[in-house]
């Protein structure tokens, strides 16, 4: 149905669009600009929103009324009040008039990341999806191919991917400076975990809750899970390893240029039904060229916060080691550091050859204005996002373990594995060939909220 701009406005859902005026025509953006509708403006959205403030934003959305009104002062204030988006509270009324509309940015929380994202791709909106996109391997799959189907422009917010740190440790490991890697350790020292529902009371006022509750199941609210601690909560979030994974595997997953693992074991504490985990351990193994022909397994060991001193240095309380046959490269965000150090008092790294980015950012909008990659369009990111949460996978099929460790090669501390589970995954069908662990692939969806 072709919306009359009455339509549009009377149906949308919108909280306070006193800028515009009865009769007031809307106004069209200007066409050398990518018009933008931002889902969910602040915390990281906010973030988000600046990153694009560039460009004709011509509407917000977010279910939280106090956080609408932040980002539209946002707007407003970078903009010298020249422009006066629509607000939403529900994006699916933002995306029933697709036609003001180029692009979508989605920021919310991740249990509504794929909802957004899909909506908008089968409106043939591009689009740019907050890490780790989406709460589930099957509907990360599920944006892939509608990416692909739509010839859609995609980017995910790993933002740490345009620095110039990760570009210098990938070419560093395919030069074959540390030699052939033999296995790679990750960690973080931050934790988001424990969550439990609290005693019920009544929504804020300006919090719509059954917005933000979106697909996952209908429950009362409470507090401590808007704004943030709903990564805590199995329900909504994907805790640490989903939060925090794709921003450090991510040098891994493009120096070795890995896809989908082919197994994954994850480890931790006892499993809560509820609440993530305070620490995990996950080992991801993936089927690598070997040198002289064939392939070899290659694992992509992960620990977070409790468990991070397994594989923390002096320097580094979170970082990626790459663990190769004549040397190791330990890295953060920022810097680089080869050892064993008097091996390499002497060396020279190769030229810079990977391209310097214009800007994460800049990237997705230039990808829809003049045709040029991203290089965390969904297909590359989607990969790593459906590594990671499949990590979240093995941990909730897993079972009360005392027994030996799996890899003695590691170094351990006293976080002793109480719970461990492992699945196969066949990344060609998208199946585990385990009926607990599929079921976990997409979650139930509320009624109207389906994918």
């Amino acid at each position: 149905m072709q919306l009359t701009r009455r339509h549009f406005l009377t149906s949308s859902g919108s909280l306070a669009l006193a800028s515009l005026a009865p009769g007031r025509p809307l106004r069209r953006p200007r066409r050398d600009k990518v018009r933008l509708g931002v889902v969910g403006v602040w915390n990281r959205g906010r973030s988000n929103l600046e990153g694009v403030l560039g460009e004709e934003v011509v509407a917000l959305c977010d279910v939280d009324r106090r956080h609408l009104g932040q980002g539209a002062e946002v707007v407003a204030q970078r903009t010298d009040g020249s422009r006066t988006p629509l607000l939403f509270k529900d994006y699916r009324r933002m995306l029933d008039c697709p036609e003001v509309l180029d692009a979508v940015v989605v920021s919310t929380a991740d249990h509504t990341h794929a909802s957004v994202a899909a909506a908008a791709l089968r409106r043939g909106l591009h689009v740019y999806c907050e890490k780790p996109l989406a709460h589930s391997p099957g509907e990360i799959r599920l944006l892939q191919g509608l990416a692909r189907e739509k010839g859609l422009v995609t980017q995910m917010g790993t933002q740490i991917h345009a620095g110039d740190n990760y570009r210098r440790v990938v070419e560093l490991i395919r030069s074959g400076a540390i030699g052939e890697v033999q296995y790679a350790q990750v960690w973080v020292s931050k934790g988001w975990a424990d969550g439990r529902f609290g005693q019920t009371k009544p929504a804020p006022a300006h919090l719509d809750w059954d917005l933000w509750q979106g697909p996952a199941t209908e429950r009362p609210y409470c507090d401590g899970l808007h704004p943030a601690n709903w990564r805590r909560f199995w329900d909504y979030g994907t805790g640490t390893l989903g939060d925090m994974a794709c921003h450090l595997m991510d040098v891994v997953h493009w120096a070795l240029e890995l896809g989908q693992p082919v197994r994954v074991m994850s480890e931790g504490p006892a499993w809560h039904p509820v609440g993530t985990p305070n620490w995990m351990r996950a080992h991801f193994v993936h089927r690598v060229p070997k040198t002289g022909g064939g392939q070899r397994d290659l694992v992509v060991h992960w620990a977070d916060s409790g468990a991070s001193g397994d594989y923390a240095q002096q320097g580094f309380p979170s970082g990626i080691r790459f663990v190769g046959t004549t040397g190791s490269l330990v890295c953060h965000y920022g810097n680089y550091l080869l050892e064993p150090a008097e091996k390499f008092a002497q060396f020279e790294a190769p030229e810079p050859s990977i391209p310097r980015s214009v800007g994460h950012y800049r990237e997705w909008l230039g990808g829809i204005t003049e045709g040029t990659p991203t290089t965390c369009n969904f297909d590359y990111s989607g990969d790593l996002a459906c590594t990671i949460v499949l990590g979240n996978v093995a941990y909730r099929v897993g079972e009360a373990y005392d027994g030996p460790e799996p890899y003695p090669y590691l170094k351990r501390t006293g976080r002793k594995t109480e719970w461990r589970g492992e699945i196969e995954w066949d990344a060609a069908t998208g199946s585990t060939g385990q009926a607990a662990a599929d079921a976990l692939l997409l979650r139930e969806y509320r009624e109207g909220w389906e994918l």
